[in-house]
């Protein structure tokens, strides 16, 4: 209905909602109203402690970011095997991966160091774990740490509506509607402009402290002003978020994060793709 003076689709509800009907979009083979394994997939182990299965989403990136920040700041203990998980081919459907993480959501983590393998699931837990683990990227002073969790559980509640909204309805959906692509670029716009005032006054996220929380928000919002998400730079206008590109820009020059945003990745230039990292040299 784009163009049209109304806003709102002709679909009635019905009573009892059935996915019966194919959603189409990109996705819509892998979407489904029930958890689960579909069918029977190990995962495979290599030699370092921490095995990580993810795929290079904004989400993945995070964590294998906050690895390579590990490795630079000389932690080798975080030395790490990525393997690919292809989503739209339904991998995290697996039987191994469904073991790690029940909710079958990329990246998931098991850590193998100890006397038995642990798992860690969700993105912003899976930093959490490695900052306490290492003792980096996370304050220990109480009023810094507790500023990092406010940014880190910010941009866990916020992203969704970057994603699932924002993107989904711009970028996958299978016709443009003009309601919710409006009402979700409203909303990136406005985390936008708190990043943004928020960092007119901070070299980093909670000040001169470079954490967790920037790790966190940078491969979701710096994606944005960077013009790397859903191709929608201009349709958001992100050139007025000149707070957001300039931390965006300094993080963007971390060897590490060049690094880590490599690994699982499965787009962009041949160049930046990485599809599993098993060694150091992998990245070279």
């Amino acid at each position: 209905m784009t163009g049209s003076s109304n806003p709102f689709s002709t679909y009635v509800p019905p009573r009892v909602w059935s996915p019966a009907t194919p959603s189409g979009g990109a996705f819509a083979n892998i979407n489904r109203p029930v958890a689960g394994a579909t069918h029977e997939l190990e995962l495979p182990v290599g030699k370092h402690p921490l095995q990580l299965y993810s795929l290079g989403t904004p989400n993945g990136q995070k964590v294998t970011i906050m690895l390579e920040e590990l490795l630079a700041a000389g932690h080798t203990g975080a030395e790490y095997d990525a393997w690919l998980i292809k989503i739209n081919e339904g991998a995290q459907f697996g039987t191994g991966f469904v073991e790690i993480n029940p909710n079958s959501k990329i990246p998931a983590l098991v850590d193998r160091s100890g006397e038995k393998p642990l798992r860690v699931f969700e993105s912003g837990s899976i930093l959490v774990y490695l900052a306490e683990k290492f003792g980096a990227f996370l304050p220990q002073d109480l009023p810094a740490r507790t500023e990092t969790f406010n940014w880190l559980m910010w941009q866990m509640g916020s992203a969704p509506f970057v994603g699932g909204g924002f993107g989904h309805f711009y970028a996958y959906a299978p016709e443009k509607l003009e309601y919710p692509i409006n009402r979700y670029a409203m909303e990136p716009q406005r985390q936008l402009d708190v990043l943004d005032r928020l960092l007119a006054e901070r070299r980093f996220i909670i000040g001169d402290e470079y954490t967790i929380a920037d790790m966190a928000i940078w491969p979701w919002y710096g994606g944005l002003v960077m013009g790397e998400l859903y191709e929608a730079a201009e349709f958001l206008s992100v050139h007025k978020y000149q707070q957001v590109r300039r931390w965006a820009d300094e993080l963007m020059a971390r060897p590490a994060v060049m690094r880590g945003r490599k690994v699982n990745r499965m787009r962009g230039k041949p160049e930046e793709q990485v599809a599993e990292r098993h060694d150091a040299s992998d990245l070279d």
